[in-house]
């Protein structure tokens, strides 16, 4: 029991440390990451370690055979893309199913630091595997996680190494299993559930307690305004769980936790590679996450896109390119 206790104790004041460094400007992907960080960190409990790495072998599907870097956080750096993607029971979980959030984070060993750059779903951007251009959203549509991953790396001319692709549930069950977050709701909102019932979840201004299916509505909509303003509100979201999540509270939860990511998760990380992340965010004091913008303009030519700026791609390509070619020795 005593042994319990000092457990709980060093947890707790280890979160309150972690959550001191946590000022940044955080959006959706970080969401998976922080999953993916939790379920493989409970070393404290040993069936939690099992079950972490049952889970996390469950969910590995290689994506492509030219990816046989394997991590080493004191002297690589790396690329990871973050997939969040719309299928759902009601779409049969389709292979054909499109992106609904797309961030590429950037890692570097020497610097202990991470650049991050949401790509808006509407993007017009060229598609390697159609031979055409079209929405980004579409890329996962036309060929899964390697037509996205590739359409990714030509808009920014950079390699990407890993990819962390997860679907409306686990969002949801994370968010049930933690007992629902605390969250301001910017304005009234009627918006779709996860099975596309239209107006199925109603929410009202203010602060209020939100389960999962509400969270995800908060997350996806962008009536009223647009991606940019959606961002703002999953970094919002994404906060309230790692909250939530690193209350003592929380902690009879984490087993729920895990069996969601597992479930509605695939990835081409391996658990030696999670633990490798655990070893770079743990060993670290302080870790800098600099959030990059991508600029453009609406357009409408009977359908609508997000028309990229150029100048802006080439600052965010150039700014991602050097922060993993410079020196991490």
């Amino acid at each position: 029991m005593a042994n319990e206790r000092k457990m709980v104790n060093e947890r707790k004041r280890y979160k309150k440390q972690k959550k001191k460094k946590r000022r940044r400007r955080i959006l959706f992907g970080l969401f998976m990451l922080s999953l993916l960080l939790l379920a493989s960190s409970l070393g404290y409990a040993s069936f939690l370690m099992h079950k972490a790495e049952s889970v996390i072998n469950k969910s590995y599907e290689l994506f492509r055979y030219d990816n046989t870097k394997r991590l080493d956080p004191k002297k690589d750096n790396f690329s990871v893309l973050f997939i969040g993607v719309d299928d759902s029971r009601s779409r049969n979980f389709k292979k054909d199913t499109r992106s609904d959030a797309l961030i590429l984070a950037t890692f570097n060993a020497k610097d202990e630091s991470v650049k991050m750059v949401s790509i808006p779903r509407d993007s017009y951007v060229y598609i390697p595997c159609e031979d055409k251009y079209d929405k980004i959203t579409h890329a996962h549509a036309y060929g899964g996680v390697k037509c996205t991953v590739e359409s990714i790396e030509n808009l920014f001319d950079i390699h990407i190494d890993y990819y962390v692709k997860m679907n409306f549930y686990a969002f949801m069950d994370v968010v049930d299993a933690l007992g629902g977050i605390e969250v301001e709701v910017p304005y009234d909102i009627k918006e779709k559930d996860s099975e596309d019932h239209r107006n199925a979840i109603v929410l009202k201004k203010g602060v209020q307690k939100l389960n999962g299916e509400e969270a995800l509505a908060l997350a996806r909509t962008r009536k009223k305004d647009n991606d940019i303003e959606r961002g703002k509100r999953q970094q919002q979201i994404l906060k309230a769980i790692l909250e939530k999540a690193s209350k003592v509270s929380s902690i009879t939860k984490y087993d729920d936790v895990i069996e969601a990511v597992g479930n509605n998760m695939k990835t081409n990380f391996t658990f030696d590679d999670i633990k490798s992340l655990i070893y770079y965010v743990t060993s670290r004091k302080n870790i800098h996450i600099e959030s990059l913008q991508l600029k453009g303009t609406d357009q409408n030519d009977g359908v609508y896109y997000y028309k990229l700026d150029e100048e802006s791609v080439q600052e965010v390509s150039d700014a991602l390119r050097n922060h993993l070619e410079s020196s991490s020795a």
